[in-house]
């Protein structure tokens, strides 16, 4: 039953004496929506990066009354914009009691509230309706029957009562018209059979169906909603061409458009901040390490990207890094943790069942497809904020326009990682693992010379604690750049001299 708010009328005498008018749906989200713009308002809480794109489209949708169909591919925040849109109704609207279609006191649209008004007048009883009661969404599947989205004819009732089978009194209403007078969305169109397609066109358009043959008025107020992903027009089913016409506009989503917005989504979704565990810190070098993942995997010839890759992959990600800081905390006995990159690697099984790969990563195996994104992310992220590892030269009388005459290349010797790959050749090694407490693994970054100050000299850290993270992106930055050798063994990494390596892998 809708909660009912204080000081609201009670009876369809008391509404009509209040002023109340009755409109649409679309009228009142339109009127809502224009109001808040003139406030300057914002209008869709909680959805990042659609600002400029995707948002402005979805607001010329609901000020020209159009319903609407949210295209594009998974983890793109479809359903989560739909979920915003009854912000945009009233708090309450009156609905006639007793009646499952929440009918308007002063427009009732079936047989059995018109004869309820008609016998009860002014005394009939009425209800309010909170706008989160108005909001429903379907999933749709192959095993959707009419009955489940429009209705049934109901026997039992029929025969009771002594009622034809065409009167619309014996009628079992599905989850469509018991969201009359609110917002209904479907989540991916295009697996809905095409029978059940066709009877939505005519809610859309006719306003009427065919329930066991009898036809049915369903005069009903709905502002309805559609997602569907590309892919499923092709392998797992299609929109009709005159349902894809009545829906009035087509709004195309995207992954965020650059890795501010995409750090700022994971930042919001994902649960990092742990009750009852340890405290984890989480640099911010290291939520960009994260999203570049995605971003890698978003344009990696192993992923299949009609499928898409969704941002779910960076959320779950950063929880499985959190965690994984968590569990070294609870183990070394500290009170907080701060991430380190060797926790990126714990990333894996967050990653691997969140792509699809193409016939060329299978043959590569999910895992190592899985650490070749992760070795990806961290070189962009390294890239940023370190000298290039192979500094790109343009060779004399190559100059662009306006640049000097470049000079003669510099020596080796002038490398800034020289000195830390001359320790590491004379056969020191680092070894990493992900329970070292926080001293242990600062002492023994420390011990490569020179390695701090060129990573306090590159890299802008947040506190003290991250200084040691630095280092390891350093190290890990020019493992992935080949100039140092990394070990995996079963307690952590070893970081070595590439060429001993080599030599004992030729050995071997």
């Amino acid at each position: 039953m809708p909660s009912q708010p204080p000081g609201k009328p009670r009876t369809v005498g008391e509404l009509k004496r209040s002023g109340y008018r009755p409109r649409t749906v679309k009228e009142e989200l339109r009127a809502n929506l224009v109001a808040k713009l003139r406030r300057r308002e914002e209008v869709f809480i909680g959805i990042i990066g659609y600002e400029k794109t995707v948002i402005p489209m979805v607001q010329n949708a609901l000020l020209a009354q159009h319903d609407l169909i949210l295209l594009g591919l998974r983890g793109q925040a479809k359903t989560r914009l739909l979920r915003t849109l009854p912000s945009l109704l009233d708090e309450w609207i009156p609905v006639l009691a007793g009646h499952p279609l929440h009918e308007d006191p002063l427009a009732p649209m079936t047989e059995a509230a018109r004869a309820a008004v008609a016998s009860q007048g002014d005394a009939a009883p009425i209800e309010w309706l909170h706008r989160d009661e108005r909001y429903n969404e379907k999933l749709a599947t192959p095993d959707v029957t009419v009955a489940d989205l429009i209705g049934d004819i109901d026997p039992i009732k029929a025969a009771n009562e002594r009622l034809s089978l065409s009167d619309s009194r014996v009628m079992h209403y599905g989850i469509i018209p018991r969201t009359n007078r609110g917002i209904f969305a479907i989540n991916e169109l295009p697996d809905l059979n095409t029978r059940i397609q066709v009877g939505l066109l005519n809610i859309l358009e006719e306003r009427d169906v065919q329930i066991r043959g009898f036809p049915v008025r369903l005069p009903l107020d709905l502002l309805m909603c559609f997602t569907a992903n590309p892919e499923d027009y092709t392998s797992r089913g299609k929109i009709i061409t005159p349902l894809k016409d009545r829906i009035g506009s087509q709004v195309v989503t995207h992954y965020p458009p650059d890795l501010k917005s995409a750090v700022a989504i994971t930042r919001q979704e994902a649960w990092t901040d742990r009750a009852g565990g340890a405290e984890v810190d989480l640099p911010e070098f290291i939520r960009e390490i994260v999203e570049e993942i995605t971003v890698e995997a978003r344009k990696s010839e192993f992923v299949d990207q009609a499928s898409g890759v969704s941002a779910r992959m960076s959320i779950a990600a950063l929880e499985a890094l959190t965690s994984n800081a968590e569990k070294r905390a609870l183990f070394t006995g500290e009170r907080d943790a701060t991430a380190r990159i060797c926790d990126v690697y714990a990333t894996l099984p967050a990653l691997t069942g969140k792509v699809e790969l193409v016939y060329e990563g299978e043959q590569q195996g999910v895992v190592a497809v899985g650490k070749r994104l992760i070795g990806a992310g961290i070189k962009k992220v390294f890239a940023r904020s370190f000298p290039a590892a192979y500094p790109t030269k343009n060779p004399k009388g190559k100059r662009r326009p306006g640049q000097p005459e470049p000079e003669s290349p510099p020596p080796e010797d002038d490398s800034p990682y020289q000195e830390i790959i001359r320790w590491f050749a004379k056969g020191n090694v680092v070894d990493i693992h992900d329970t070292m407490a926080t001293a242990a693994y600062a002492q023994e970054l420390e011990r490569v010379p020179g390695l701090g100050k060129l990573a306090m000299d590159h890299m802008k850290v947040e506190s003290k604690n991250h200084e040691p993270i630095a280092m390891e992106l350093l190290l890990e930055g020019l493992y992935q750049n080949s100039l140092i050798a990394k070990e995996e063994l079963d307690h952590g990494v070893v970081y070595k001299d590439i060429l001993k390596t080599l030599f004992e892998s030729i050995e071997a």
